[in-house]
Order: structure tokens, then C-alpha cells, then sequence
């Protein structure tokens, strides 16, 4: 049984064929996803789609892009919405400074405010993290020693420092279709020094597609190929990376029941 820990199953890109993308996730043994909130105002139908299928669960939290938008929201909303057993996670939440989308302060303040619901309701955080290495490390560490709290790197892409010190909070990491880019070298040196223990895999669906699908709109079921390469890097069977990985899901999201 392989999950999908990580995709964005309400975006726009489903809605013509969403079931058919559930079939065709099933065929391929991808028999749990967890869908992923960006926008607690937009957490309603996100939350809908959990519901209806007993196999797909759900995060809540403010992408660092919309953390202008929703700076509003406090961190008693948001632990009130997680009373609801669909929802697992906490996030995405996190620093994006390539971009830039919302201001920086923004951003740090959303990230401390996610923080501190992750520890209140005990649920992971679910970190995004671009060019803002130093920040998110220099947080992480600071908030953890304060009072501790579990969680992943979501689509890792980061520096090795950040996933050292992830890893040394007891953190996971999560490996997306990047990991299949031919010039992902550094990712795929990465990979090969986490535990396998500590590795999580994603689509991000339907976002970074991965090879031989590089290019098209991404979804569950391609994930068997990260899987493959997950497997290839770590000199392990690509049935080992499954059942690790699906342990390692379950073991972090422990709401999560199928």
C-alpha cells in the first residue's frame, strides 16, 4: 500500500476527471492520500473531499504565499477546525523567499503561529521551505527547544543543513518527482544520507510531475515513480521503500485510519 502523503486534490486541475484520477491512484496501489490545505478560507471543500473517502485525509494551514491574505486568522480558528478526525496535519505552512508572494514578516509570524497549533493539537507540521534555509532552521531549532513538536519537510529541495537539522528535532523528509529531474544530483546525493526510516514520498499533485511525466498535470499514481528512484538511491527493493515509507507515514500522521 503506497500513500500519497502529500497533493492538492481540490485545485482546479482535477475537476474534469476526478474520479478517474482515484481509480486510476487505486490501480496503481495508492490506496491513501492526504490533501493538502493552502488556504483555511478555503478549508471547507478542501475537508469535503476528505470526508467522502475514507481513504484521503486532509492538513489545514496557510500556505506562506497566502500569509498576507490570512493574517486575520487566529490560531483558536484554526484549533478549532482540527476537532474534525479528517484532518491530520498542520500546514502547509513554512517560509517561501524566492518568490516572495507575501512579505517576509508575514510569512515568519503565519510560521510561528502554525507552530504553536502543531503543539496545542499534537498534529504535524507540514513545512514548506524554499531559499529560506537559515530562517526556517534557525526557527525550527528555537521553537523545538521551547517545547517540542513533530513534522516534515514537505518536497524537499533544501540544503543538507536543513535537513540535518529537521532530522535532529525527529523530523521527516519528503521526497517529491524532483528527486527524477536529471539535474537533481544534490537532491539525489541528499536522499542517499537520510535514513530511510525518516523519508516520507509525495506528488505535490498536480504540481512537478515526475520523469517520464515531466511536463504533464501530475497526480497520485505517479508516484510509483519516485518510489523507484527512492529505491534505486538507497540500494533497497522498490517493495522495502513502500512498506518503510507507508510505516513512516502512519507512524508520523497518527491520526491517519484506514
Amino acid at each position: 500500500m503506497i500513500i500519497d502523503t502529500h497533493c492538492h486534490l481540490d485545485f482546479k486541475e482535477f475537476k474534469e476527471d476526478f474520479s478517474d484520477v482515484l481509480l486510476k491512484a487505486k490501480d496503481n496501489n495508492v490506496l491513501g492520500m492526504q490533501t493538502i490545505c493552502t488556504k483555511i478560507d478555503e478549508f471547507p471543500k478542501i475537508v469535503n473531499i476528505a470526508e467522502n473517502h475514507s481513504n484521503i485525509w486532509c492538513s489545514i494551514g496557510t500556505h506562506p504565499h497566502n500569509a498576507d491574505l490570512e493574517m486575520h486568522i487566529s490560531k483558536e480558528t484554526i484549533i478549532k477546525l482540527c476537532l474534525n478526525n479528517k484532518v491530520i496535519g498542520i500546514g502547509e505552512t513554512g517560509l517561501d523567499y524566492f518568490y516572495e508572494n507575501s512579505n517576509k514578516k508575514n510569512q515568519i509570524n503565519s510560521f510561528l503561529k502554525h507552530i504553536e497549533v502543531a503543539r496545542i493539537t499534537n498534529l504535524p507540521l507540514i513545512i514548506h521551505a524554499r531559499d529560506a534555509d537559515d530562517d526556517i532552521i534557525q526557527i525550527l531549532t528555537e521553537e523545538y527547544n521551547k517545547s517540542p513538536f513533530t513534522g516534515v519537510i514537505h518536497c524537499f529541495t533544501a540544503s543538507y543543513e536543513l535537513a540535518k537539522a529537521a532530522l535532529s528535532i525527529g523530523f521527516y523528509i519528503s521526497f517529491s518527482g524532483i528527486i527524477t529531474f536529471k539535474n537533481a544530483d544534490e537532491l539525489r546525493d541528499s536522499c542517499k544520507k537520510i535514513p530511510i526510516d525518516r523519508i516520507l514520498v509525495e506528488t505535490d499533485a498536480p504540481f512537478l510531475a515526475p520523469v517520464p511525466f515531466r511536463g504533464n498535470r501530475n497526480e497520485p499514481s505517479y508516484i510509483t515513480e519516485t518510489i523507484k528512484k527512492v529505491a534505486e538511491i538507497k540500494n533497497l527493493s522498490v517493495e522495502e521503500v513502500i512498506n518503510i515509507t507507508t510505516k513512516n507515514f502512519f507512524e508520523l500522521f497518527k491520526r491517519a485510519i484506514l
